[in-house]
């Protein structure tokens, strides 16, 4: 099968022939029809994780993907033959990944698909989606609360900013001219660009009192203390990139920490229902061929994502 991985940590990723792998006990076999692209796979494939990530190479990268049951292990309850499934599929340690035809993934790290939208839609929602779903739980986001989301023209940013809308919540994020209006139509009530001065200042110009949340997808540790001048006394400011200083930030009376993704099976359903019920948009910003995924991971590691980039297969 044709598969794009890498041959140790480091090495350019390349597409490769590659033997079709087949499901074990819990496990599913899926044809993918796309992948869904995230900066954690060409950190991976950089070896940015060090001994944490025991991997095995041939290395398919790729976490994100969506498409059709093949096969089921034995144990499998919950899916068919024939199904529509998305979900997460790397498992470094078996070499696997969603850059791929075809793909293994646990029982448990997949769901139905929503039957809304394309498959190229359903694989730029799992990593992101719950990321921003669990944000705007731990963040503990409702109505009435302000939040300013860094970052905010991205995946995760664009899934958050509907998620923390959708609770009644008033975001302002960060975007670009060319992107404000999209934002705003996904229930930002208010834009700030960046390019033209800090983000700080800019917010508290227009909201001398401050925000409630800050959440911040690209900031370095100290950009993300600059950005914490924006948060009100008692409230809460994550980084999704490791640069709070949980202490610094208590000593400020503000509750801080580096966010932890927690993926489950229901946390997909939760979203795909989401997304069939009309609550949330999947903005695909490009989809590329399973060629021109190098060339895709290259454009990622310079930040400036729009939307999400997908792979057709």
């Amino acid at each position: 099968m044709r598969a794009v991985a890498v041959s140790a940590f480091g090495e350019p990723p390349q597409l490769m022939d590659l033997p079709q792998p087949e499901p074990g006990p819990g496990e599913v076999l899926v044809r993918l029809a796309a992948a869904g692209l995230n900066p954690v796979d060409w950190k991976l494939a950089d070896g940015e994780f060090g001994s944490a990530v025991q991997a095995l190479f041939p290395l398919v990268l790729g976490s994100d993907g969506a498409g059709e049951v093949l096969a089921v292990g034995t144990g499998v309850r919950r899916f068919t033959v024939g199904d529509s499934v998305f979900g997460q599929f790397q498992r470094p340690e078996r070499g696997g990944g969603s850059y791929c035809e075809v793909a293994v993934a646990d029982e448990q790290k997949i769901a139905h698909a929503a039957r809304s939208v394309t498959y190229a839609s359903s694989a730029a929602v799992p990593t992101a989606g719950m990321t921003a779903y669990n944000l705007v739980e731990e963040t503990r986001i409702s109505e009435g609360r302000r939040v300013l989301i860094v970052g905010a023209t991205g995946g995760v940013g664009t899934f958050a900013t509907q998620l923390a809308a959708g609770r009644g919540a008033e975001v302002l994020a960060t975007a670009r001219p060319a992107m404000a209006e999209l934002m705003r139509n996904l229930g930002a009530a208010e834009t700030f660009d960046h390019t033209v001065g800090p983000v700080a200042d800019q917010v508290l110009a227009a909201y001398p009192d401050g925000v409630d949340v800050l959440i911040d997808m690209i900031s370095n540790p100290d950009d993300f203390i600059e950005l914490t001048r924006t948060v009100r006394d008692g409230g809460t400011a994550v980084s999704l990139i490791g640069s709070a200083d949980a202490d610094v930030l208590t000593e400020h009376n503000l509750r801080g920490f580096n966010f932890v993704n927690r993926p489950s099976p229901q946390l997909l359903e939760i979203l795909a229902g989401q997304v069939d019920a009309g609550r949330l948009t999947v903005l695909v910003g490009r989809e590329v061929s399973l060629e021109e995924a190098p060339d895709a991971l290259a454009a990622s590691r310079t930040g400036r994502a729009q939307g999400k980039t997908v792979l057709a297969i």
